[in-house]
Order: structure tokens, then C-alpha cells, then sequence
């Protein structure tokens, strides 16, 4: 679905990225995992078109992503950005109907999607027609999912979706994007930084370090074959945060 071929960017003199070669493959999901700056979120904004890199290219189901054609891609991706960022003097139906209201969909498809996702996510459909801050934390992840999903999308990116939230609520969501993955089978990729929540997810995570990949593979792989000294003390560290340890 997603290729990055020998991909560099930079934000000013700090390089986020360096000569990355990655591919995310169709129907599987992905987890991006690492410590903060080592490029995980980059990729996403670079996969949705929301920056563009110093070299090397990106491939989306085979073609170009260049400027000229990211406009039509995105029209087959669902983006949800840390904390859901929905648009606080909208209702939350309006956040997940907007864009396509503006592609043209006629009240009855709207109504008749917006019921299909309230499902989907496990939202009462009264919930949309409060405002973002009439709800709660984990009610806004719904709906933030609900907006990308509206489009019916052949991707889903999601950058820390639920790094915000208090365990219970989190536990919960987690259990239910689990099964919204599986049931529609749609390429996803996620960014976290939680491993044990990469493991959850992930048919494949990838563990970035300073811009590159540091490795790849399942949780298991990660944790009984470490490719070096950062994956060995990236994978002890997370076990010791899960476990109370010291």
C-alpha cells in the first residue's frame, strides 16, 4: 500500500528521518514505535501529504505520492492526530460529516453512514450532537475515529490515538479499535509509544531510533532476538513500566 524509498527530511537542522527505505503492507497493521523524535509521527504527516521529503520518494498503491496527486489520496485516507483534534465550535456529528458535505453527499447517505459508524465505534448517535467539550476524552477518540472513517477509507493513519486517556478508558478503546481493525480489514498504521500496545495491534511493529529503523518485526522477535544494545534497553524499559519494576 505505502512504500518510502531512501526518504530524508529535515526540519530545519535536525533531521527526522534519515535515508529511510520502508514498506506497509496492504490489509496488515502497523505499529510505529520509538522514543519522541525518533521520526515515528513524520512518517505519518509525510504519508498523508502533510509535508514533503528533502529526498527520496513515496509510493501509495503504486503510484507517486507527489504533489499533484496527494490531493486524490487523501480522499482515500483517514487521518486521527493526537487528542483527535475536532473542531471545538462544531458539533461532533458536523466534525464527522464536514468533508463529506463538502463532496456532495446527500443527507440520506450522511444519515444512513453516520448511523453504520456509531456502531461501528460504540457511540450513542445522541452524543453527536453535543459539542467536543460536552464530551469526554474517550467520546472524542470515537468521534475523531468516526471522521476518518466516513469516507470509507482504503487506509487508516493514527498518530497516538490514545496516549490522552486515563487507563480504564484507554483499556477499553484499545479493545474496541482491535476489533474495528480486524473487522474491516483496511491497511492501518499507528504510531505509539507504548510497546505492550503495539503488541496488541500490531501484525508488524516498527521500532524507529534517530530517524532510521532500528528493527522490525513482531513483539516476540523484539523481545527474544534484539537486533542491538537501544532495542534490548528500548524493550527492558517498557517491561519495567508495565510491571512496577525498578
Amino acid at each position: 500500500m505505502f512504500r518510502l524509498n531512501s526518504v530524508t527530511k529535515r526540519y530545519g537542522e535536525a533531521v527526522a528521518l534519515q535515508d529511510l527505505t520502508l514498506e506497509l503492507d496492504t490489509g496488515r497493521t502497523t505499529l510505529l514505535i520509538g522514543p519522541s523524535g525518533c521520526g515515528k509521527s513524520t512518517i505519518l504527516r509525510l504519508l498523508v501529504g502533510l509535508t514533503a521529503p528533502e529526498s527520496g520518494g513515496i509510493e501509495f498503491d503504486g503510484a507517486r505520492l507527489d504533489p499533484v496527486a496527494v490531493g486524490e489520496a487523501r480522499r482515500r485516507l483517514g487521518y486521527v492526530i493526537q487528542e483527535g483534534g475536532l473542531f471545538p465550535h462544531m458539533t461532533a456529528r458536523r466534525n464527522v460529516t464536514l468533508a463529506a458535505e463538502l463532496r456532495g453527499m446527500d443527507e440520506a447517505a450522511l444519515d444512513a453512514r453516520v448511523g453504520e459508524l456509531c456502531g461501528l465505534v460504540r457511540l450513542d448517535e445522541s452524543m453527536l450532537e453535543r459539542y467536543p467539550s460536552q464530551l469526554s476524552g474517550g467520546q472524542r477518540q470515537r468521534v475523531s475515529l468516526m471522521r476518518a472513517l466516513m469516507p470509507d477509507p482504503d487506509a487508516l493513519l493514527l498518530d497516538e490515538p490514545l496516549g490522552a486517556l486515563d487507563p480504564l478508558v484507554r483499556a477499553e478503546l484499545q479493545r474496541d479499535l482491535r476489533a474495528i481493525f480486524r473487522s474491516l480489514g483496511k491497511t492501518v498504521v499507528m504510531v505509539s509509544h507504548d510497546l505492550a500496545e503495539a503488541g496488541f495491534f500490531a501484525d508488524r511493529i516498527v521500532l524507529m531510533r534517530d530517524g532510521r529503523i532500528a528493527q522490525e518485526g513482531t513483539l516476540a522477535e523484539l523481545k527474544d532476538a534484539p537486533a542491538d544494545d537501544f532495542v534490548r534497553d528500548f524493550v527492558g524499559a517498557q517491561r519495567l513500566i508495565h510491571e512496577g519494576g525498578e
